[in-house]
């Protein structure tokens, strides 16, 4: 414990009490005594976010400062916010935390010492720092963390958007300038993963550093392999193969020496997990050190349902990287030579798997085509054609050709391979069609990482472009074409010219001046 020092906190007045660096059975005993959370059976802890219970997508602004205005893609996503409205509301916020009780815990963003950044985690609950150690990278015995950006999370304080330029009581802020992110009015942990995922986006491009929305894996061979794709479209389930070892489930970069996690944990989703199918994740629902959000539970006995989404269909369970048994730490890894970009079809006529072109892969990457699914942003409902780029928009600094131009060099270089998966629906669209069944996903997948697919037959998809193969081992062959499962040819086709469409559509408005990536696209 640690009482007030001004130096404790820069640009934020100090609170009455700093707790700095607890460990997991200390922050439980406070979120506990404070009725932040409750320990469930199994000895997860178990809390509730309030109001928001995915990201406030609309309510993250960029600050406009001279330093990173022109690098910055602005936009929807990177919604330009007043230097001196910020600095109003940091200080509102430090009169907040003055008589508050704050946490502090300095950590790591990446794990390659090249290319790490030493960040400060200030909460005003005790479960976010439990959460922060958990997703970050503690410094090792005797190393010092050199903060250079501040995060601070107080979801008791609410901004009045009349005079503070917010859109809402809620905000979260980035200022690159001043190097410090404030976060307000929600008790959503994803904020905090997610600001520290921004500042790293627009760092590490400036170095040539390709930073990516994905999962990463290790093969028996050393041969590494990296999954693009949004929430929900299957990186942490895919990721967590057992016979591959998990270098991590959402945050990586690739450097010249290879690919490393920014990450020291995994957040993964758990509504309707199973055993049988995810029992790895599974597993971590029922341990010490999990924080569970808005996973419901029995008052009496604290033994879970998953399966209960009545308070969000986002229900989210944040664990140290060890809690996969097969998990690995490393300062980097191999360069991937599979990359595999996941998408969520709501359509339902994207094939179950299709090899792209470097071409096609970039065309793809800047596309990045998928669906909301539910609750993953407030509002979605159901799962919703979407488009964001580089898998992960809402989240990138900078322009995505600056992404994709890195990508491509690195694939390039290393002899990558790229495929794309369909982790959404087969048969029809949404409310016809169903899922394409985890277990001959994973089979296609395991073709593609081990090799079994390159000997394979492909076909030409006259209108997209891709190859895709005409069998694989332990899956149906009628499966592998997607009009094949669909009992109406007639609305099949439809739907594949309309989705070709959309592509198009939607590719125009990034301007890309590279022919061949624009000639990669769909045939309409």
């Amino acid at each position: 414990m640690e009482t007030k020092t001004s130096a404790a906190i820069p640009d934020i007045k100090t609170a009455k009490t700093i707790f700095r660096s607890l460990s997991e059975p200390e922050l439980y005993e406070h979120a506990v005594s404070k009725k932040e959370g409750q320990i469930t059976a199994g000895g997860a802890l178990a809390v509730k976010t309030g109001v928001h219970t995915a990201r406030a997508a609309q309510d993250k602004f960029v600050v406009k400062e001279e330093t990173s205005r022109e690098h910055i893609w602005w936009g929807d996503y990177n919604v330009p916010f007043e230097e001196a409205k910020f600095d109003a509301l940091a200080g509102k916020l430090s009169a907040y935390l003055s008589d508050k009780d704050i946490y502090i815990r300095d950590c790591f963003a990446g794990s390659d010492p090249k290319n790490r950044l030493g960040v400060r985690i200030i909460t005003e609950y005790a479960w976010h720092s439990l959460f922060a150690k958990n997703m970050f990278i503690e410094p090792s015995a005797g190393e010092t963390v050199k903060p250079e950006f501040t995060v601070i999370s107080a979801p008791g304080f609410k901004a009045d958007s009349k005079t503070d330029g917010t859109r809402t009581g809620t905000f979260i802020l980035v200022n690159f300038r001043r190097k410090l992110v404030i976060i307000g009015g929600t008790g959503y942990a994803g904020e905090i993963k997610k600001s520290v995922f921004t500042i790293m986006n627009y760092l590490l491009p400036l170095k040539g550093v390709m930073p990516m929305h994905c999962s990463a894996n290790l093969g028996p061979k050393g041969d590494t392999a990296i999954f693009f794709g949004l929430s929900g479209t299957g990186k942490t389930t895919l990721s967590s193969d057992p016979s591959r070892r998990l270098i991590g489930d959402d945050e990586h970069a690739w450097s010249d020496d290879g690919i490393f996690n920014f990450e020291g944990g995994c957040y993964a989703k758990v509504i309707n997990l199973s055993p049988e199918a995810e029992p790895q994740i599974y597993a971590t629902t029922r341990r010490f050190g999990t924080v569970l959000e808005n996973v419901v539970y029995n008052p009496i006995t604290r033994e879970l349902d998953l399966n209960d989404g009545s308070l969000t269909e986002n229900t989210r369970a944040g664990y140290p990287l060890e809690f996969i048994n097969n998990a690995i730490r490393g300062a980097a890894f191999g360069h991937p030579k599979n990359i595999v970009m996941l998408t969520y079809d709501a359509f339902g006529v994207l094939p179950p798997i299709s090899k792209l072109s470097y071409e096609q892969a970039m065309y793809h990457f800047i596309s990045g085509y998928t669906a909301k699914v539910a609750n993953t942003e407030i509002g979605v409902k159901e799962p919703k054609a979407t488009f964001s780029a580089c898998f992960g928009a809402p989240f990138m600094s900078h322009h995505p050709s600056v992404y994709a131009e890195l990508l491509e060099k690195k694939m390039r270089a290393n002899s990558a391979s790229c495929w794309l998966i369909n982790t959404g629906l087969a048969g029809g669209p949404y409310g016809v069609g169903k899922r394409i069944s985890i277990k001959n996903t994973r089979a296609l997948l395991n073709a593609a990482l081990d090799g079994s697919l390159s000997g394979a037959k492909f076909r030409k998809d006259p209108v997209f472009g891709f190859e895709l193969p005409l069998e694989c081992p332990g899956v149906p062959s009628d499966i592998l074409n997607p009009e094949n499962v669909w009992p109406d040819k007639a609305a099949y086709e439809a739907k594949y010219k309309e989705l070709a469409g959309l592509f198009v559509k939607n590719f125009a408005k990034f301007g890309v001046a590279n022919e061949a990536i624009v000639k990669a696209g769909p045939r309409i």
